[in-house]
């Protein structure tokens, strides 16, 4: 709005003392003090109220309008209750500075100003906006995106003084996360992923208010505006794989215009989501055409030859066909009424990103194909030099799923399960079926695993871990009853500690020193313990037969 408005505006009591010629100035913002120095809370545009206290003598007003003119401010406008008429040093020093001054009735309070100035820009700013949201929607369905989410949320800061980010369904920053100034902290960008997710599933309406520390944020849905999403009818089709817009404020008292206009950035956003899933479709369909021919036993040449047209796909610029990892994800839900492959398609091409990369094209060196509940990602890696095998190289398992463990756990709720087996590094076409195996097989070690989000790897396959869980449970509970249950009856009537006891004298290879150590016991106390598991158990943990059934009890309890 312009200075002009506000003097037109007869109850806002203003007159005009200076500055006739600056009555086109814009006014951004409104700020009342009494304060010196205002300085530090100015950012220009504004009109600043003040009730002359800072004033004590003639030579205060030069300084202070200084300041003023110095931060931008659009103008000045003193009150009469406290001094009566403005004085006239204060007049001059605006004239000398350009500076329009208006003079507040008495009966007009500074509230009613300040309601007025924040009413009118605010309409303004959001009947801006929402034109240029408008003419950007235009031009992303008549032709190609310009700028992406990035241009929007550039808008919402510039116009609305929103701070905002799209993040993805596990956390990672999808946009918004440089022009924003610092971007949000990794964890605080997991909890937010995780509330939406936890809200979604409980059919909450968006937008969904959540408090980290002193920081309120309110976050919006950015649901697929293609024909699978109008199809779906259940939530857990497309929790686990839609953006959210998290934006540093709390909508619980915006106005229904304010909100609307954010439902709509939320649908301008989606359709670059859309488009950014048809540029992916053609990975998705090289790494189904790859794994067609891998499960059918076609020809290694084959395999090769099909892999040689997918790499410059995969890894622009590269050339070469590189080493690859089989990863192996499935996502069930209970009842089995909904297909998981599709959502561990979308999961596995966003967890197989780097988490400290950003924006929406973060997969274009990922191909993952689905079927059934079981999606399956082939990973290009960099060639490693011919002295290594390249089991040390690559993707691992519990990284993987580090990071997103929280989120994910909270969209799949009481209902859902996901589950991730990651094969070793392969040279060639020749090993790809066999590292498809092999993730195939982890990804059921993963399985046999307490928990919402599990994941295991190739090097786990090569030890006792790998025949854990497939022990039938009811010998599992009477192997474990027969060693252990003594030692926890007597823990439990003693206070003992014999249990812990047995596990550090088993972490430290029978080490009586190293043992007593860590358990800050003497060594003849440590001596006096193990005699009694002995006792109770009736074995000897000096033979190695029974140190290892104890191990294995201990895995399996």
């Amino acid at each position: 709005m312009r200075l002009r408005a506000l003097l037109d505006t007869d109850a806002l009591g203003l007159r005009l003392l200076g500055g006739e010629d600056e009555l086109d100035r814009t006014v951004r913002g409104v700020m009342t003090t009494d304060l010196k120095d205002p300085s530090r809370y100015l950012s220009g545009g504004e009109l600043v109220l003040t009730g002359l206290a800072w004033r004590h003598d003639s030579g205060d007003s030069e300084p202070f309008v200084r300041i003023l003119a110095g931060a931008g401010v659009a103008a000045l406008a003193a009150g009469e209750a406290e001094q009566g008429d403005i004085p006239d040093d204060l007049v001059l020093a605006c004239t000398r500075h350009r500076l329009p001054l208006f003079a507040v009735n008495e009966s007009v309070a500074f509230a009613t100003i300040t309601e007025h100035v924040v009413r009118q820009v605010s309409g303004e700013r959001a009947g801006d906006l929402a034109a240029v949201v408008d003419r950007h929607r235009r031009m992303m369905t008549s032709g190609p995106a310009g700028g992406g989410p990035d241009v929007v949320l550039d808008l919402l800061g510039s116009d609305l003084d929103l701070r905002a980010w799209v993040l993805s369904p596990t956390g990672r920053p999808v946009a918004g996360a440089e022009r924003n100034g610092p971007g949000l902290p990794a964890g605080v960008c997991a909890k937010l992923a995780a509330e939406h997710l936890a809200a979604s599933r409980t059919g909450r309406r968006g937008p969904h208010r959540v408090a980290v520390g002193p920081t309120t944020y309110s976050l919006f849905p950015i649901r697929s505006s293609g024909r699978a999403a109008a199809a779906s009818r259940d939530v857990r089709e497309t929790v686990l794989s839609d953006w959210l817009l998290a934006v540093e404020a709390d909508a619980g008292d915006w106005p229904e215009e304010r909100l609307d206009l954010l439902q709509g950035v939320t649908q301008l956003i989606s359709v670059e989501r859309d488009r950014r899933d048809a540029a992916r479709s053609v990975r998705r369909r090289l790494a189904q055409e790859v794994l067609e021919l891998v499960q059918t036993g076609a020809a290694p040449a084959e395999i090769a030859a099909r892999l040689r047209v997918a790499a410059p796909v995969l890894l622009p610029g590269l050339g070469a066909a590189p080493h690859w990892q089989v990863v192996v994800a499935r996502v069930e839900w209970d009842g089995g009424d909904i297909e998981g492959g599709p959502v561990a398609q979308s999961l596995l091409e966003e967890i197989l990103v780097d988490p400290l990369s950003t924006g929406p094209e973060h997969s274009d060196r990922i191909a993952v194909a689905h079927t059934g509940d079981e999606a399956i990602a082939l990973v290009p890696l960099p060639a490693v030099s011919s002295e290594h095998d390249g089991s040390e190289s690559g993707l691992l398992a519990d990284s993987l799923l580090e990071a997103v463990r929280d989120p994910l756990s909270a969209g799949l709720n009481d209902d859902g399960r996901l589950t991730l087996g990651v094969s070793a590094a392969v040279h060639s076409a020749e090993g790809l079926r066999g590292a498809l195996e092999e993730a195939r097989h982890a990804r059921r070690v993963a399985a046999a695993r307490p928990g919402r989000v599990c994941a295991a790897g190739h090097q786990e396959l090569a030890s006792h871990v790998l025949l854990l869980p497939f022990v039938p449970d009811d010998v599992r509970r009477a192997f474990t009853a027969r060693l252990l249950d003594p030692l926890r009856d007597y823990d439990r009537r003693h206070r003992a500690e014999l249990i812990p006891t047995l596990e550090a004298f088993l972490d430290c290879d029978g080490s009586w020193t190293r043992c007593a150590t860590r358990l800050h016991l003497h060594v003849n106390t440590l001596r006096y313990r193990v005699g009694r598991i002995e006792q109770l158990t009736g074995r000897d943990l000096s033979r190695l037969e029974d140190k290892l059934d104890f191990f294995l009890a201990l895995r399996m309890s």
